[in-house]
């Protein structure tokens, strides 16, 4: 198993086991404390597995190595699950808020038992702690599809906000219904501002966006420092994944044999992917340097 896969596998068989107790409690619980607003937060932790499956299965396709089917390797299979958690987060915040403004005119009528404050306040601090939890190992492993989905834990903590306040305003006073509809929708934007910040970089990643300027800029700057290269050009980076592609053409002493100008390419490669992290590919091609200096041509 790969390097990804092995920091991220477990904390997601954390997530999805919690996330079925979670609903299951969050059911029982609003079953017999009679809240509505409890019962539908525990049919929301259950759509949470969702998303914890989708990285299961996606977590034994993207660290994988290249193939003849995927010459380029499989890391945007992360990527794309990332895309899929921020529009699952939008239409799930969406749902939520449509749902808070259609039923705004009705009511709480029913008596709410504190099994249900209980249980919300379960969730909130579970959620809560998994989201932190999930982050850590999600920056360990450099993983977005895994932060994406440390954000969705926090967004299932923001999204019980309301049922506290929901059943807290019940258990107090039946005047107080309506903090249970404005709150969700608070919590709505919430949610859709958690997916905006995970679906938009995915996409832009999906459609061969370069990276930041200042990797960009670092990058220039360790080529052309590198021992016999003259001048850099044509330069391009893109990411794949989590990784950045990199590819290049460099002038040479024109006097220089094939098997020198391979060493001088293979010795850079190995620079840079050392030198950066995120660097995953790196192809340079060779070409000999003309008489008259050329400026500088890359895309930097």
């Amino acid at each position: 198993m790969g390097g990804l896969e092995s920091k991220a596998r477990p904390v997601t068989w954390l997530a999805l086991v919690l996330n079925l107790l979670l609903a299951g409690f969050k059911l029982f619980a609003g079953w017999v404390a009679h809240s509505q607003a409890v019962i539908a937060d525990g049919a929301h932790s259950l759509s949470d597995l969702t998303t914890d499956v989708a990285l299961l299965i996606g977590m034994q396709y993207w660290d994988r190595p290249s193939d003849r089917s995927h010459p380029y390797g499989h890391r945007r299979i992360e990527t794309l699950i990332t895309a899929l958690i921020g529009v699952f987060l939008a239409v799930t915040g969406l749902g939520l808020g449509y749902r808070a403004i259609a039923t705004i005119t009705e009511p709480h009528t029913q008596s709410v038992g504190s099994l249900a404050m209980v249980a919300a306040l379960v969730s909130i601090v579970i959620k809560e702690g998994l989201f932190h939890v999930t982050v850590a190992v999600a920056k360990r492993a450099k993983s977005s599809a895994l932060l994406a989905n440390a954000w969705h834990h926090r967004s299932d903590a923001f999204s019980s906000l309301p049922t506290v306040l929901a059943v807290g305003a019940a258990m107090l006073s039946p005047n107080l219904w309506y903090l249970d509809h404005l709150g969700a929708i608070v919590v709505c934007i919430f949610i859709l501002q958690a997916a905006w910040r995970i679906a938009l970089p995915a996409a832009s990643k999906l459609v061969d966006t370069a990276p930041p300027s200042d990797l960009q800029e670092s990058l220039q700057r360790e080529i052309h420092a590198f021992p016999r290269v003259r001048t850099a050009h044509a330069v391009r980076t893109r990411y794949i994944g989590a990784g950045v592609a990199l590819d290049f053409h460099i002038h040479v002493d024109p006097e220089i044999t094939v098997h020198e100008g391979h060493d001088i390419a293979e010795g850079l490669k190995s620079r840079l992917l050392a030198a950066f992290p995120d660097v995953v590919d790196v192809v340079i091609h060779i070409e000999p340097a003309p008489e008259e200096p050329l400026p500088n041509s890359g895309h930097f």
